[in-house]
This record gives structure tokens, sequence and C-alpha cells, in this order.
């Protein structure tokens, strides 16, 4: 698919030998890999942005094997106007290598922008169910949609970064960055403007770096959404332990309990049997030996309570003296008075030291 200065396409199949030769490159400069790259080879820019594969000439642009899906809307309705200047290009009125490199960048930076904004509701909803402290368990499927989303969070991180450190690497090039303004080289009179104030090479480099910018913010914001996960994760576990604790000091209570009444039920146990003595003659006795085994179980069970208490019950904090109270909210009065008269007046790290 090409497309010259005016956004005109036309559309055209050819042999692989034939659009080398056309072009004036070699056969491994066009090879199909996904990979991230953007070089030049014999006054032609190559960019490759995965499944986007593009050749730059200060005449036109070319998109080779333009028949993907995720591309047909940007390559029919946006990006002809983009080139022919009714877009919103900052560099129209720069060579037309300014304006294809632009547009390919804007395309990729809005690509990756876009799932990050489809990713970043759906994590948001999905983690605020999660931590809601009211729950004894954790939903299953709420799970999988996280553990989902979370992969394709990493993708995302990864696209972002080859696509930093891509535009890194001409950054950190100065010859690179010169031989991307290629109307400078084959256009006079272009080379002669460029000589008589506007330097091309730093225009590159300033678009280049907008773009770097804008992927530096967007790994940010992607790397908060991965730390707001990992934090949420330490919560869910939080929440999952304090109610298991619960269920185990509920079932140790219950334990303790039925220790309790077996204890004494041995006394029923003893009357139980078939002896004979004079203690089952007087009516009393039953009730008598009835209470002695309640009241006992209870006591041993309160008992065996405190001392659960007293072993699983977090310490109180230890005591403050009064005097030590005043004493530090005035210390950290003269501290912060201290640090705003050094902000203020600009005093040395010395004097602050010493006052």
């Amino acid at each position: 698919m090409k497309f010259d200065k005016e956004g005109n396409t036309t559309y055209f199949e050819k042999k692989k030998t034939e659009l080398y030769q056309e072009l004036g490159l070699q056969a491994r400069d066009l090879r199909f890999q996904h990979v991230m790259s953007i070089a030049t080879r014999n006054n032609r820019i190559i960019m490759r942005m995965e499944f986007l594969k593009a050749v730059i000439t200060p005449e036109f642009l070319l998109i080779l094997d333009y028949r993907n899906l995720s591309l047909e809307h940007w390559l029919l309705n946006e990006l002809a106007s983009q080139l022919a200047g009714e877009g919103q290009l900052v560099t129209y009125s720069l060579p037309f290598e300014f304006r294809a490199i632009e547009a390919i960048l804007q395309y990729w930076i809005s690509k990756l922008q876009g799932r990050l904004n489809t990713l970043q509701p759906q994590i948001l909803e999905t983690l605020e169910a999660l931590v809601d402290p009211k729950l004894l368990s954790v939903d299953r499927s709420k799970l999988h949609v996280l553990l989902q989303n979370g992969k394709s969070l990493s993708e995302l991180e990864t696209d972002v970064k080859v696509f930093k450190e891509t535009i890194l690497e001409i950054l950190d090039e100065e010859e690179v960055i010169e031989e991307l303004c290629l109307s400078k080289w084959t256009d006079p009179q272009v080379f002669e403007e460029s000589t008589s104030g506007i330097d091309h090479a730093e225009e590159m480099e300033l678009l280049l770096e907008n773009y770097y910018r804008q992927a530096e913010d967007l790994l940010n914001e992607a790397r908060e959404l991965r730390v707001l996960i990992d934090d949420s994760e330490s919560i869910i576990f939080i929440n999952l332990d304090s109610h298991r604790n619960v269920m185990m000091r509920l079932n140790l209570q219950l334990t303790m309990g039925t220790f309790s009444v077996s204890l004494f039920g041995l006394i029923g146990v003893a009357f139980g049997m078939n002896l004979e003595s004079s203690l089952e003659e007087d009516p009393r006795i039953f009730w008598l030996v009835t209470g002695i085994m309640f009241l006992g179980s209870g006591l041993i069970w309160r008992r065996l309570l405190s001392f659960l208490g007293r072993h699983l019950d977090p310490p109180l904090p230890p005591h403050v003296p009064a005097a030590l109270k005043k004493s530090q909210p005035a210390a950290g009065r003269v501290d912060i008075k201290t640090s705003l008269k050094g902000e203020t007046f600009g005093l040395s790290r010395s004097t602050l030291t010493n006052q």
C-alpha cells in the first residue's frame, strides 16, 4: 500500500525480489520479523513495529503486507489524511519523512494507550471486589480474571519497554538521527534551508524525544497499576489470614470447652457404674454432683480461655512517661522550624547541623 505526499493511495502486489531491486535494498532489510526497529538503508527508512512494516522515502510511504485487521481502519481512514496535512501532525511543515515517522509513532503509542485504557478499569473493578474485608472467601472467577489481566498488563509493559528502548537507541546515536533526515541529503533546497537556520536533525530529535516521554509516562502508569495489584494481593492474603485465625480460635475454644466437660464428666461416669454405696440413697446427691460437674467445667473452661487470651492477644504498647510525651512534640516542632528556615533562607548544611 503506497501513500504519496498528497495522501493518494495505490495498491499493488510484487515479488520480493522486484521490490528489493526497486527500492535499492537487500533481502535482509525487509525480512518479515515481528520485532521493533527503526533503521536507515540506502536513503530509505525501514520501520518495523511488530506486525506493522513500512519503508519511508522522501517521496512516498510504503506499507508492506497491509492486509491486517488491526491496520485497516487506520490505513484507510486516517493515515492518508494525516500525510496530506489534514490531521493533527505537528511536523506538517517539515519534509515528508517527518510526517510519515510521526504518523506511525502516533498510531503505535495510541494503540498502547488504548490497551492500557481497556485494562485499567477491568483491573480496578476486579480488585475492588476482591479486597472487600466482609468477604470470608475469595471468588475464584474474580481471581481468574485478575490473572488474565495481569498477564495482559505484563505483555503491555514489555511492549512499551521495547518501544522506548528502540527510540532511545536512536537518540543515543547522532549519526542515525542525521540519516533519518532523508530530504536533507536528496533535495538541495532542503539542504540550504537546513544550513540557513532550520536544523532538521534537531527537529527529528525533538520528535523522537516527544514520543519517548509519552512511552515513559505510559510505562509509569502501567507500573503503578502493577504496584496496585501487588498491594491488593497482600491485602487479600491478610484478610484471608485474619478469617482463618478467627476460625482457628473458635475451634480451639470449642475444643477446650469439650475438654472441660469431658474432664468433670468422669464424676458422672463413676456414679453411673453399678456400684453399691450409701450415697445413691440420698436424693440430694444427684443435684449436688450435677452442680459440681457443670461448675467445675465452667471454671476450667474460663481458666483455659484466659490462658489463651494472654498468649494470643497482642501486647499493650509500653507506657510512656508524661514528661517524655511533652518533650517529643516540642522537639519535632524545633526540627520542622529549623528545616523551614533552612529552605527559606538557603542556609548551608553545616549551619543546619549546628542549629
